[in-house]
């Protein structure tokens, strides 16, 4: 189906089916990466680059030179290629905690992961010095990240364990645990800051913020398949989310094991989110905004929704990294700061639309 046809296909839809603009909206959103990613590219401080020659003589076809080689497959591509892979993560995500908690205002930070993770990186920061030698050898310049990923899993997992009783997961008792589990990693991430010496504050620092500047072949691929596995379970979700959506008895009614849903939904988000966040930080608001904003133009239905969130969320990561390479030319933004600055308002937008939904 070519955009014309979509966009036909579209307008003469009837009224409740959303499939033909949903279609219609993938195909742009595709366009738009596409575009995203060539922007990306070719936007940096090393200047003018042949982005076009150097992708194809990457693939073996025509020839380019040295520079415009290196900069391009060896520090944007990376770059670009862990920004698209996270914000579909993220979005993803948020998508599939939206459909599970049934709340517009969820997020993945809800199950712990987040949490947990920067209290892995900032113990790997400010304590990995007092491991033994051969662990730090064998974990190498990874510590940071694979603690973040360590920590992450744990704090879910300790989660579930506390939501769970007879077999049965509890989604008002895995919100309540969230909040105090995120209580207390605070306050431990904080006790950890305050032995920090000041080049660790920066490190910190840094880190909470969110960034895929220090983006590295190696770190893409050891965050890679953990992601793309969770990316290709999220839709296998699709029936059961839409169901739920009916209430928990409802969709038990008509066949779906909602436990074993809840099950797979909350590990699938703990390691998307847990490898994300591994590899770039505290990076917030897209896993909120992303899934709403697609809502509202196409329907809530999950089969349609979860993929159009990947896209959607990987070039949101695109733009503000963009964005986050220029405000402040030529040093470089924090991206986290800037998809606060954009969610920020937007989330406050979805609140107040939904007040009457939240109320008491």
């Amino acid at each position: 189906m070519n955009l014309a046809t979509a966009y036909k296909a579209t307008l003469s839809a009837p009224a409740g089916d959303r499939r033909a603009k949903a279609a219609f909206v993938r195909l742009g959103l595709i366009a738009l990466l596409i575009l995203s990613i060539l922007l990306s590219l070719g936007w940096g401080a090393a200047g003018d680059t042949d982005v076009i020659g150097a992708l194809l003589a990457g693939v073996g076809i025509g020839e380019a030179s040295l520079r415009d080689m290196t900069i391009i497959w060896d520090i944007r591509m990376p770059r670009v290629a862990t920004g698209v892979l996270v914000g579909a993560s993220l979005a993803v995500a948020g998508a599939v905690m939206q459909g599970l908690f049934r709340n517009p205002l969820a997020d993945p930070g809800l199950v712990g992961v987040s949490a947990g993770a920067g209290f892995g990186a900032v113990a790997a920061i400010v304590l990995g010095g007092l491991l033994p030698f051969f662990i730090l050898d064998l974990v190498g310049s990874y510590l940071v990240t694979f603690a973040a990923f360590l920590g992450g899993w744990a704090s879910t997992l300790l989660l579930y364990g506390v939501a769970t009783r007879g077999g049965h997961t509890s989604v008002a008792t895995m919100l309540l645990a969230g909040i105090a589990l995120g209580a207390l990693t605070g306050a431990l991430t904080g006790f950890i800051v305050y032995l920090a010496t000041d080049d660790q504050l920066r490190d910190l620092t840094f880190w909470g913020m969110g960034s895929i500047a220090g983006s590295t072949w190696p770190k893409f691929f050891a965050a890679a398949p953990i992601i793309a596995a969770a990316l290709i379970a999220a839709p296998f979700l699709a029936r059961s989310l839409d169901a739920l959506a009916l209430g928990e008895s409802v969709a038990s009614h008509i066949g779906i094991d909602t436990q074993k849903m809840k099950r797979i939904a909350i590990m699938t988000v703990a390691a998307s989110v847990g490898a994300s966040v591994s590899i770039t930080g505290g990076i917030g608001f897209i896993g909120i905004v992303v899934p709403h904003l697609l809502r509202l133009v196409q329907g809530p239905e999950h089969k349609n929704l979860l993929p159009n969130c990947a896209l959607l969320g990987a070039i949101v990561l695109l733009v503000a990294d963009m964005i986050a390479r220029v405000i402040v030319a030529p040093a470089e933004l924090p991206i986290g700061i800037i998809t606060a600055v954009l969610g920020g308002p937007f989330f406050l937008w979805i609140l107040l639309r939904n007040r009457g939904v939240l109320d008491m």
